[in-house]
């Protein structure tokens, strides 16, 4: 079954009546739940917790890929310190100093956390009818082991079933350590890069990590696997379907090409959906919203369209 723009257009406006505010989101669709990876999907939005909480309701989407920090901002985190932009000048030595008792601040008060607070945050999302089943960690391999330990700690109270993040390969090792402590997956995210050692983009690059501990996991990105590969990953998430935390929905053209609306590119996500609605994977489907925001339209707008074609397609 096919969908036009215009029928996905109506899908989406019907997502979003102003009595969604009031209801409990529901995306779980022929046994698919269907995600969004927040706050990077909402682009340019406010990503406050309570934003984001709002936005998903708003959208009807029932589950999340947070990332940490807009849970440790609620909790009154400090503030980390913000690096001069990409293409500046190297750091001042005042600047190096301020990054490097950024850091310390911050590692100090996450050391001092109980996780009475992280468990407070999960009820409130749940409440609202939002788990929140994967968190996503960045630079989590320049962590301190007592850093990395609390990472595991707070993804449990938050009532996450994995963590996610995209470290280089030689790094999947030391981590697959702390994830076989903790029993939980960490799924390594591949962009398209096919020629770093280091990257993660091909299949050979996951099974390196699988050979390093039983707790490392995939988070297949169904765009840039395809862009890579120039292949479906369907075959990949059979084959290792133990090891998948959360598959990255989007759409993307072969040979490295750009992103495009839902069932525009080249990625089959319409069929990897139903293989794991027909197979009963339990993985999340997370929207992740990459593409060009069509003028005369906005990123809700997009995003409830992206969740309209993957409600299509598993029921």
């Amino acid at each position: 079954m096919s969908f036009t723009r215009r029928d996905l257009g109506k899908l989406a406006l019907a997502s979003l009546p102003a009595s969604r505010l009031m209801a409990r989101p529901d995306s779980k669709w022929g046994g698919v739940q269907i995600g969004l990876n927040v706050p990077y999907s909402l682009h340019g939005l406010p990503g406050t917790a309570d934003d984001i909480l709002a936005d998903m309701i708003k959208l009807n989407l029932s589950a999340a890929e947070l990332r940490l920090q807009p849970v440790e901002a609620f909790l009154g985190a400090p503030p980390p310190f913000a690096p001069p932009r990409a293409g500046r000048n190297a750091p001042t030595p005042e600047q190096e100093a301020a990054r490097i008792a950024g850091n310390e601040n911050l590692r100090k008060w996450r050391l001092a956390q109980s996780m009475d607070g992280f468990q407070r945050f999960r009820k409130k999302y749940e409440d609202s009818g939002v788990l929140i089943e994967i968190v996503k960690y960045d630079n989590i391999d320049k962590f301190t082991d007592d850093e990395v330990d609390y990472c595991f700690q707070v993804a449990k109270n938050l009532g996450a079933k994995a963590i996610s993040c995209e470290i280089p390969l030689s790094q999947t090792k030391r981590l697959g350590a702390f994830a076989e402590k903790h029993k939980t997956l960490v799924g390594y995210h591949g962009h398209t890069n096919i020629n770093s050692p280091e990257a993660f983009a091909k299949p050979e690059s996951w099974e390196t990590a699988f050979s390093y501990s039983k707790y490392n996991g995939a988070n297949i990105d169904l765009g840039h696997f395809t862009a890579a590969n120039n292949v479906s990953p369907a075959a990949f998430l059979e084959r290792y379907h133990d090891r998948i935390t959360h598959v990255h929905i989007k759409d993307k053209k072969m040979n490295n090409g750009a992103n495009f609306p839902f069932g525009q590119g080249d990625t089959d996500i319409r069929g990897i959906l139903q293989m794991m609605q027909k197979k009963r994977y339990p993985w999340q489907g997370t929207i992740e919203f990459e593409y060009k925001v069509p003028e005369g339209s906005d990123v809700m707008t997009e995003i409830a369209k992206c969740v309209a074609y993957c409600k299509a397609a598993l029921t």
